[in-house]
């Protein structure tokens, strides 16, 4: 059974269409990401999920009931950290819980015991501000994990982040997903991320953005640390020549 499942949506915005019947699914402990050209609404789909927005037509599921009925049912985790620069880590760590009415002492012994694998164990009483932009995000990703949420919805969580902390954080991700195999959705524009964390990729088109391909990551894990298969780089250059298409541009 899909954990969630969009089926047909379509949304209009300020008088435009920006999804066009989009359907796609998310199985318990699957990795899926979302490609598409620049502005083709990819975070739109997320807003949808987070109740930011609201869907014309189509369904949306979360564990098999309706997604408003359910708007709970997802950890979400934007571009940036977005960590409150005058709380401490700590505090940062418990506040999603806070806000769900988890008293303090609570939240912080659902947190605490994440800290180690999180790399973040002896600075929980630092400030943002003292913190790289890898542990920033790491950070962020355990506010999120913490929530215990059935879906994890990550933003484009390192794309800003410099090429050489991109690479090491994609590592530490997917070895702690294999650990932990939390249900995850991603939105993307980078095809090589795409394809070495996920299990199944949506392609999505230029607005109205339909969804033109969906495929199944190739190759066994980790992906990671190790040199890249050949039918790898044959995805990454089938998807990449698929979004090329989608904006005029040429391999």
């Amino acid at each position: 059974m899909s954990v969630l499942k969009m089926q047909n949506v379509s949304v209009t915005l300020g008088g435009k269409d920006v999804l066009d019947d989009i359907s796609l699914h998310v199985a318990k402990g699957e990795f899926v990401s979302i490609l598409g050209p620049s502005g083709a609404g990819k975070s739109t789909i997320f807003r949808l999920l987070t109740g930011a927005a609201q869907h014309d037509s189509g369904s949306i599921t979360c564990n098999g009931q309706p997604l408003a009925t359910n708007q709970h049912g997802f950890g979400f985790m934007p571009q940036r950290d977005a960590l409150m620069p005058w709380r401490r880590i700590i505090d940062n760590l418990t506040l999603g819980l806070e806000v769900q009415g988890i008293r303090r002492k609570d939240a912080r012994a659902r947190v605490m015991p994440l800290l180690a694998d999180f790399g973040l164990d002896g600075f929980t009483d630092h400030y943002p501000a003292q913190l790289s932009g890898g542990m920033r995000q790491r950070a962020a990703l355990l506010r999120t994990i913490a929530q215990n949420r059935p879906v994890q919805l990550l933003d484009e969580p390192f794309g800003a982040l410099d090429a050489l902390t991109r690479t090491q954080m994609q590592a530490w991700f997917e070895k702690r997903w294999r650990t932990a195999r939390w249900t995850t959705l991603l939105v993307t524009h980078d095809v090589r991320e795409a394809v070495a964390l996920s299990d199944r990729i949506y392609v999505l088109s230029r607005r109205p953005a339909r969804v033109i391909a969906e495929v199944h990551a190739p190759a066994p894990r980790p992906r990671l640390g190790r040199p890249v298969s050949a039918e790898a780089h044959t995805l990454e250059a089938q998807l990449l020549e698929i979004l090329l298409n989608q904006t005029g541009e040429t391999l």
